[in-house]
């Protein structure tokens, strides 16, 4: 099917999640419950979604669906929403991302190339060609990235400069500070 496989995309959503644990970690606690606008999620409710992303995909490919129509949604959102609304602090959120992604990331990884060629056909009211288990399971990703651009919005709302942005401030400055140095 492709060079792209089990490992390769656990080894890819690990990355995306580390970056969104060291987003969790940087936000002070006391921040935790800002929105950015009434009827949003504060963002330990944005982090606990994201911890959650996974559980959709993991239900269907875990359990071998074929066909989307035979999903509950409405049941597994309930569930998802459930678990959303429990209360936590930073640390059991921090602890959430982890051992959530952890169990998708390694989920992934044993999967099979066979696997992930397999079609899954969309439920009728989608009005969509059957999609392959490989493009389905990059979803999770893919919505956590999503989630991760309103929380690097977020940080800086609350004054917190994003990792990703200090490391790259930290590369640009050694790297002038590297052509000065040639300069001279």
């Amino acid at each position: 099917m492709t060079y792209y496989g089990g490992k390769e995309l656990a080894a890819s959503f690990r990355t995306v999640r580390g970056n969104t644990i060291k987003i969790a970690e940087d936000i002070p606690e006391n921040k935790y419950d800002f929105r950015a606008a009434p009827d949003t999620r504060s963002i330990g409710q944005t982090l606990t979604h994201i911890a959650l992303i996974p559980t959709f995909a993991l239900h269907i490919h875990s359990n071998k669906v074929a066909n989307l129509s035979q999903v509950n949604f409405p049941e597994l959102s309930q569930k998802a929403s459930a678990e959303e609304a429990i209360r936590r602090n930073k640390a059991e959120i921090v602890a959430f991302l982890k051992s959530e992604g952890e169990r998708f990331a390694s989920f992934l990884e044993g999967l099979s190339e066979a696997f992930l060629g397999e079609t899954v056909a969309m439920p009728p009211a989608a009005n969509e060609a059957p999609k392959s288990r490989f493009e389905l399971l990059l979803s999770p990703k893919e919505h956590e990235m999503h989630h991760r651009g309103q929380l690097m919005m977020l940080q800086r709302m609350v004054g917190v400069v994003p990792h990703l942005t200090r490391q790259r401030q930290e590369r640009m400055a050694q790297a002038a500070q590297a052509q000065g140095a040639r300069a001279h």
